[in-house]
Protein backbone atom coordinates (compact mmCIF):
# COMPACT_ATOMS: atom_id res chain seq x y z
CA UNK A 1 0.00 0.00 0.00
CA UNK A 2 1.51 3.39 -1.00
CA UNK A 3 2.81 5.53 1.86
CA UNK A 4 1.58 9.08 2.46
CA UNK A 5 4.91 10.49 1.20
CA UNK A 6 4.69 8.36 -1.96
CA UNK A 7 1.14 9.61 -2.60
CA UNK A 8 2.31 13.21 -2.17
CA UNK A 9 5.13 12.66 -4.70
CA UNK A 10 2.70 11.20 -7.23
CA UNK A 11 0.38 14.18 -6.74
CA UNK A 12 3.16 16.71 -7.39
CA UNK A 13 4.36 14.77 -10.48
CA UNK A 14 0.83 14.75 -11.90
CA UNK A 15 0.39 18.44 -11.06
CA UNK A 16 3.68 19.28 -12.81
CA UNK A 17 2.61 17.35 -15.92
CA UNK A 18 -0.72 19.16 -16.08
CA UNK A 19 1.01 22.49 -15.54
CA UNK A 20 3.47 21.81 -18.41
CA UNK A 21 0.63 20.92 -20.75
CA UNK A 22 -1.44 23.94 -19.77
CA UNK A 23 1.62 26.22 -20.09
CA UNK A 24 2.56 25.06 -23.57
CA UNK A 25 2.77 28.19 -25.65
CA UNK A 26 2.53 26.61 -29.12
CA UNK A 27 0.30 24.28 -31.11
CA UNK A 28 0.90 22.41 -34.34
CA UNK A 29 -0.41 23.19 -37.80
CA UNK A 30 -0.11 20.85 -40.79
CA UNK A 31 0.65 22.41 -44.18
CA UNK A 32 0.38 20.64 -47.55
CA UNK A 33 3.57 21.17 -49.53
CA UNK A 34 4.44 20.22 -53.12
CA UNK A 35 7.93 18.69 -53.12
CA UNK A 36 10.16 18.37 -56.19
CA UNK A 37 10.61 14.91 -57.67
CA UNK A 38 13.78 13.03 -56.62
CA UNK A 39 14.87 12.99 -60.29
CA UNK A 40 14.83 16.00 -62.62
CA UNK A 41 14.34 15.24 -66.31
CA UNK A 42 15.54 18.10 -68.57
CA UNK A 43 12.78 19.99 -70.37
CA UNK A 44 14.14 18.98 -73.79
CA UNK A 45 13.43 15.29 -73.09
CA UNK A 46 10.04 14.72 -74.73
CA UNK A 47 10.21 11.18 -76.10
CA UNK A 48 12.19 8.70 -73.96
CA UNK A 49 12.73 5.03 -74.73
CA UNK A 50 12.56 2.14 -72.25
CA UNK A 51 15.00 -0.77 -72.66
CA UNK A 52 15.51 -4.08 -70.89
CA UNK A 53 19.17 -4.80 -70.23
CA UNK A 54 18.84 -7.83 -67.95
CA UNK A 55 19.71 -10.69 -70.32
CA UNK A 56 22.74 -12.52 -68.96
CA UNK A 57 25.85 -12.71 -71.18
CA UNK A 58 26.65 -16.30 -72.29
CA UNK A 59 29.86 -16.55 -70.24
CA UNK A 60 27.91 -15.74 -67.06
CA UNK A 61 24.88 -17.95 -67.68
CA UNK A 62 26.39 -20.92 -65.83
CA UNK A 63 26.82 -18.83 -62.70
CA UNK A 64 23.29 -17.51 -63.08
CA UNK A 65 21.87 -21.02 -63.55
CA UNK A 66 23.53 -22.22 -60.33
CA UNK A 67 22.13 -19.20 -58.51
CA UNK A 68 18.63 -20.04 -59.71
CA UNK A 69 18.89 -23.63 -58.50
CA UNK A 70 19.87 -22.54 -55.02
CA UNK A 71 17.34 -19.72 -54.85
CA UNK A 72 14.45 -21.90 -56.10
CA UNK A 73 13.78 -19.71 -59.15
CA UNK A 74 11.98 -20.92 -62.28
CA UNK A 75 13.80 -20.84 -65.61
CA UNK A 76 11.58 -18.11 -67.08
CA UNK A 77 10.71 -16.28 -63.89
CA UNK A 78 13.37 -13.56 -64.14
CA UNK A 79 12.84 -13.07 -67.87
CA UNK A 80 9.06 -12.66 -67.59
CA UNK A 81 9.38 -10.60 -64.44
CA UNK A 82 11.79 -8.19 -66.15
CA UNK A 83 9.41 -7.81 -69.09
CA UNK A 84 6.56 -7.07 -66.68
CA UNK A 85 8.63 -4.46 -64.88
CA UNK A 86 9.49 -2.69 -68.15
CA UNK A 87 5.81 -2.74 -69.13
CA UNK A 88 4.84 -1.26 -65.75
CA UNK A 89 7.31 1.61 -66.15
CA UNK A 90 6.34 2.28 -69.79
CA UNK A 91 2.62 2.36 -69.05
CA UNK A 92 3.09 4.69 -66.10
CA UNK A 93 5.32 7.07 -68.07
CA UNK A 94 2.70 7.19 -70.84
CA UNK A 95 0.22 8.53 -68.28
CA UNK A 96 2.54 11.42 -67.50
CA UNK A 97 1.73 14.56 -69.50
CA UNK A 98 5.41 15.42 -69.19
CA UNK A 99 6.20 13.34 -72.33
CA UNK A 100 4.77 13.44 -75.83
CA UNK A 101 5.59 9.77 -76.39
CA UNK A 102 7.26 6.83 -74.63
CA UNK A 103 8.65 3.93 -76.67
CA UNK A 104 9.12 0.40 -75.32
CA UNK A 105 12.27 -0.79 -77.13
CA UNK A 106 12.62 -4.28 -75.62
CA UNK A 107 16.03 -5.90 -75.15
CA UNK A 108 17.88 -4.71 -78.32
CA UNK A 109 20.58 -7.35 -77.73
CA UNK A 110 21.66 -5.53 -74.59
CA UNK A 111 23.15 -7.77 -71.90
CA UNK A 112 24.48 -7.68 -68.36
CA UNK A 113 27.55 -9.48 -67.05
CA UNK A 114 26.63 -9.09 -63.36
CA UNK A 115 23.58 -11.23 -62.47
CA UNK A 116 21.78 -9.70 -59.49
CA UNK A 117 23.96 -6.56 -59.53
CA UNK A 118 24.32 -3.32 -61.46
CA UNK A 119 26.57 -3.74 -64.50
CA UNK A 120 28.85 -0.95 -65.64
CA UNK A 121 26.82 1.77 -67.39
CA UNK A 122 26.20 1.56 -71.12
CA UNK A 123 28.75 3.42 -73.22
CA UNK A 124 27.61 6.77 -74.57
CA UNK A 125 28.28 5.46 -78.08
CA UNK A 126 25.71 2.70 -77.45
CA UNK A 127 23.24 5.15 -75.94
CA UNK A 128 23.66 7.55 -78.89
CA UNK A 129 23.13 4.76 -81.40
CA UNK A 130 19.91 3.53 -79.72
CA UNK A 131 18.51 7.04 -79.41
CA UNK A 132 19.26 7.92 -83.02
CA UNK A 133 17.92 4.67 -84.49
CA UNK A 134 14.69 4.78 -82.48
CA UNK A 135 14.19 8.56 -82.45
CA UNK A 136 14.20 8.93 -78.67
CA UNK A 137 16.01 11.56 -76.63
CA UNK A 138 16.69 9.66 -73.38
CA UNK A 139 16.80 6.06 -72.16
CA UNK A 140 15.14 4.51 -69.12
CA UNK A 141 17.03 1.24 -68.72
CA UNK A 142 16.18 -1.74 -66.52
CA UNK A 143 19.68 -2.93 -65.67
CA UNK A 144 19.06 -5.28 -62.78
CA UNK A 145 16.34 -7.85 -62.26
CA UNK A 146 16.65 -10.73 -59.84
CA UNK A 147 14.33 -12.88 -57.75
CA UNK A 148 15.69 -14.54 -54.65
CA UNK A 149 13.62 -16.99 -52.62
CA UNK A 150 14.04 -18.57 -49.20
CA UNK A 151 11.84 -21.45 -48.12
CA UNK A 152 11.22 -22.76 -44.60
CA UNK A 153 9.32 -25.75 -43.22
CA UNK A 154 7.53 -26.43 -39.96
CA UNK A 155 5.81 -29.54 -38.66
CA UNK A 156 2.75 -28.73 -36.52
CA UNK A 157 0.78 -31.25 -34.42
CA UNK A 158 -2.87 -31.43 -35.57
CA UNK A 159 -5.94 -33.54 -35.03
CA UNK A 160 -6.82 -35.58 -38.15
CA UNK A 161 -10.36 -36.79 -38.84
CA UNK A 162 -10.57 -40.50 -39.76
CA UNK A 163 -13.42 -43.05 -39.98
CA UNK A 164 -12.28 -44.21 -36.58
CA UNK A 165 -12.42 -40.73 -35.09
CA UNK A 166 -9.88 -38.00 -34.55
CA UNK A 167 -6.28 -39.13 -34.28
CA UNK A 168 -3.15 -37.06 -33.65
CA UNK A 169 -1.05 -36.26 -36.69
CA UNK A 170 1.48 -33.88 -38.18
CA UNK A 171 0.75 -31.13 -40.73
CA UNK A 172 3.66 -29.82 -42.77
CA UNK A 173 3.70 -26.09 -43.44
CA UNK A 174 5.93 -24.41 -45.99
CA UNK A 175 6.51 -20.70 -46.39
CA UNK A 176 8.53 -18.86 -49.00
CA UNK A 177 9.84 -15.30 -49.01
CA UNK A 178 10.58 -14.07 -52.53
CA UNK A 179 12.45 -10.80 -52.98
CA UNK A 180 12.06 -9.09 -56.36
CA UNK A 181 15.00 -6.76 -57.01
CA UNK A 182 15.05 -4.23 -59.84
CA UNK A 183 17.60 -1.57 -60.72
CA UNK A 184 17.17 1.36 -63.10
CA UNK A 185 19.29 3.95 -64.84
CA UNK A 186 18.25 7.00 -66.86
CA UNK A 187 20.67 8.07 -69.60
CA UNK A 188 20.63 11.60 -71.03
CA UNK A 189 22.80 11.56 -74.17
CA UNK A 190 22.56 15.33 -74.74
CA UNK A 191 24.23 16.19 -71.42
CA UNK A 192 26.20 12.93 -71.14
CA UNK A 193 24.70 12.45 -67.68
CA UNK A 194 23.24 9.44 -65.93
CA UNK A 195 20.27 11.21 -64.36
CA UNK A 196 19.46 8.44 -61.92
CA UNK A 197 20.64 5.05 -60.71
CA UNK A 198 18.19 3.48 -58.32
CA UNK A 199 17.42 -0.02 -56.95
CA UNK A 200 13.89 -1.09 -55.91
CA UNK A 201 13.21 -4.23 -53.85
CA UNK A 202 9.84 -5.75 -52.96
CA UNK A 203 9.00 -8.85 -50.93
CA UNK A 204 6.25 -11.43 -51.47
CA UNK A 205 5.40 -14.19 -49.02
CA UNK A 206 3.78 -17.47 -50.06
CA UNK A 207 2.58 -20.31 -47.84
CA UNK A 208 1.32 -23.85 -48.27
CA UNK A 209 0.43 -26.85 -46.13
CA UNK A 210 -0.03 -30.59 -46.57
CA UNK A 211 0.39 -34.05 -45.11
CA UNK A 212 4.06 -34.16 -46.13
CA UNK A 213 6.76 -31.65 -47.15
CA UNK A 214 6.28 -32.36 -50.88
CA UNK A 215 2.56 -31.54 -50.78
CA UNK A 216 3.21 -28.43 -48.71
CA UNK A 217 5.86 -27.19 -51.14
CA UNK A 218 3.63 -28.00 -54.10
CA UNK A 219 1.25 -25.27 -52.97
CA UNK A 220 4.04 -22.74 -53.56
CA UNK A 221 4.57 -23.51 -57.24
CA UNK A 222 1.99 -21.14 -58.70
CA UNK A 223 3.80 -17.95 -57.77
CA UNK A 224 4.79 -16.70 -61.23
CA UNK A 225 1.78 -14.44 -61.67
CA UNK A 226 2.32 -12.89 -58.25
CA UNK A 227 5.97 -12.20 -59.09
CA UNK A 228 4.97 -10.64 -62.41
CA UNK A 229 2.40 -8.43 -60.69
CA UNK A 230 4.96 -7.22 -58.15
CA UNK A 231 7.38 -6.59 -61.03
CA UNK A 232 4.77 -4.39 -62.74
CA UNK A 233 4.35 -2.47 -59.47
CA UNK A 234 8.13 -2.00 -59.21
CA UNK A 235 8.14 -0.37 -62.66
CA UNK A 236 5.19 1.83 -61.77
CA UNK A 237 6.86 2.83 -58.50
CA UNK A 238 10.05 3.84 -60.29
CA UNK A 239 8.08 6.11 -62.64
CA UNK A 240 7.02 8.10 -59.56
CA UNK A 241 10.61 9.28 -59.06
CA UNK A 242 10.23 11.88 -61.81
CA UNK A 243 6.89 13.25 -60.54
CA UNK A 244 6.59 16.02 -57.88
CA UNK A 245 4.62 14.84 -54.86
CA UNK A 246 2.43 16.28 -52.11
CA UNK A 247 3.46 15.87 -48.50
CA UNK A 248 2.44 17.34 -45.14
CA UNK A 249 4.85 19.34 -43.01
CA UNK A 250 4.41 20.32 -39.37
CA UNK A 251 4.86 23.82 -38.03
CA UNK A 252 4.57 25.28 -34.51
CA UNK A 253 2.65 28.50 -34.01
CA UNK A 254 2.16 30.53 -30.85
CA UNK A 255 -1.20 30.47 -29.07
CA UNK A 256 -0.34 32.38 -25.88
CA UNK A 257 0.87 35.87 -25.11
CA UNK A 258 -2.16 38.18 -25.01
CA UNK A 259 -5.93 38.02 -25.37
CA UNK A 260 -5.47 38.49 -29.12
CA UNK A 261 -3.38 35.29 -29.25
CA UNK A 262 -6.09 33.36 -27.44
CA UNK A 263 -8.77 34.67 -29.79
CA UNK A 264 -6.56 34.03 -32.82
CA UNK A 265 -6.08 30.46 -31.61
CA UNK A 266 -9.84 29.85 -31.75
CA UNK A 267 -10.03 31.40 -35.21
CA UNK A 268 -7.18 29.17 -36.42
CA UNK A 269 -8.88 26.09 -34.98
CA UNK A 270 -11.94 26.83 -37.13
CA UNK A 271 -9.81 27.38 -40.23
CA UNK A 272 -10.12 31.18 -40.18
CA UNK A 273 -6.41 31.82 -40.62
CA UNK A 274 -6.89 35.25 -42.18
CA UNK A 275 -8.86 36.32 -39.12
CA UNK A 276 -6.11 34.98 -36.87
CA UNK A 277 -3.49 36.84 -38.93
CA UNK A 278 -5.29 40.16 -38.39
CA UNK A 279 -4.96 39.74 -34.63
CA UNK A 280 -1.34 38.57 -34.80
CA UNK A 281 -0.39 41.57 -36.95
CA UNK A 282 -1.73 43.91 -34.26
CA UNK A 283 0.66 42.34 -31.77
CA UNK A 284 3.78 42.76 -33.95
CA UNK A 285 4.16 46.26 -32.46
CA UNK A 286 3.52 45.18 -28.87
CA UNK A 287 6.00 46.86 -26.48
CA UNK A 288 6.68 43.48 -24.92
CA UNK A 289 9.49 41.99 -27.06
CA UNK A 290 8.47 38.39 -26.37
CA UNK A 291 4.91 39.04 -27.54
CA UNK A 292 6.07 41.00 -30.61
CA UNK A 293 8.53 38.23 -31.55
CA UNK A 294 5.82 35.58 -31.30
CA UNK A 295 3.48 37.69 -33.42
CA UNK A 296 6.14 38.20 -36.13
CA UNK A 297 6.84 34.47 -36.14
CA UNK A 298 3.12 33.67 -36.50
CA UNK A 299 2.91 36.12 -39.42
CA UNK A 300 5.64 34.09 -41.10
CA UNK A 301 3.53 30.96 -40.60
CA UNK A 302 0.45 32.49 -42.22
CA UNK A 303 2.57 33.71 -45.13
CA UNK A 304 3.86 30.17 -45.72
CA UNK A 305 0.30 28.83 -45.56
CA UNK A 306 -0.61 31.36 -48.27
CA UNK A 307 2.42 30.40 -50.39
CA UNK A 308 4.26 33.71 -49.83
CA UNK A 309 7.70 32.34 -48.94
CA UNK A 310 9.64 35.58 -49.47
CA UNK A 311 7.37 37.41 -47.06
CA UNK A 312 7.48 34.50 -44.62
CA UNK A 313 11.29 34.76 -44.53
CA UNK A 314 11.12 38.51 -43.87
CA UNK A 315 8.74 38.04 -40.93
CA UNK A 316 10.79 35.20 -39.43
CA UNK A 317 14.00 37.23 -39.84
CA UNK A 318 12.38 40.10 -37.97
CA UNK A 319 11.24 37.71 -35.23
CA UNK A 320 14.80 36.44 -34.74
CA UNK A 321 16.91 39.52 -35.47
CA UNK A 322 14.85 42.07 -33.52
CA UNK A 323 13.21 39.90 -30.84
CA UNK A 324 15.47 36.82 -30.54
CA UNK A 325 12.51 34.46 -31.02
CA UNK A 326 13.66 30.89 -30.28
CA UNK A 327 11.77 29.19 -33.13
CA UNK A 328 12.46 31.70 -35.89
CA UNK A 329 16.09 30.85 -36.73
CA UNK A 330 15.41 27.21 -37.59
CA UNK A 331 12.24 28.25 -39.41
CA UNK A 332 14.28 30.56 -41.68
CA UNK A 333 16.37 27.54 -42.75
CA UNK A 334 13.25 25.51 -43.49
CA UNK A 335 11.78 28.33 -45.59
CA UNK A 336 14.99 28.81 -47.57
CA UNK A 337 15.11 25.08 -48.28
CA UNK A 338 11.56 25.32 -49.56
CA UNK A 339 12.60 28.17 -51.85
CA UNK A 340 15.34 26.00 -53.35
CA UNK A 341 12.82 23.20 -53.80
CA UNK A 342 10.40 25.56 -55.54
CA UNK A 343 13.08 26.59 -58.03
CA UNK A 344 13.65 22.92 -58.82
CA UNK A 345 9.89 22.45 -59.17
CA UNK A 346 9.79 25.19 -61.79
CA UNK A 347 12.42 23.30 -63.81
CA UNK A 348 10.56 20.01 -63.48
CA UNK A 349 7.23 21.52 -64.48
CA UNK A 350 8.60 23.50 -67.44
CA UNK A 351 7.04 22.46 -70.73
Amino acid sequence: MPTKRCMENLFFIALAAVTCISCKSTELVYINVLKPAPVTIPAYVKSPGVVNRTTITPQHKAVDAVDKIFSLEGVQLDREGAQSSVSGLTDELLKNNRFSDVKALGELDLTTNAPGLFSAPLSWETVDKICQEHHVDALFSLELFDTDSKISYAAVPVSLKTPLGNVPGIEHQASMLTTVKTGWRIYDPASRNILDEFPVARDITFSGRGINPAVAAGALINRKEAVKEVSVQAGQSYAMRIIPYQTRVIRDYYVKGTDNFRTARRKAQTGNWDGAAELWKKETTNPNSTVAGRACYNMAIICEINGELDLAIKWSQKAYEQYNNRLALNYIRLLKNRQVGNELLKQQQAE
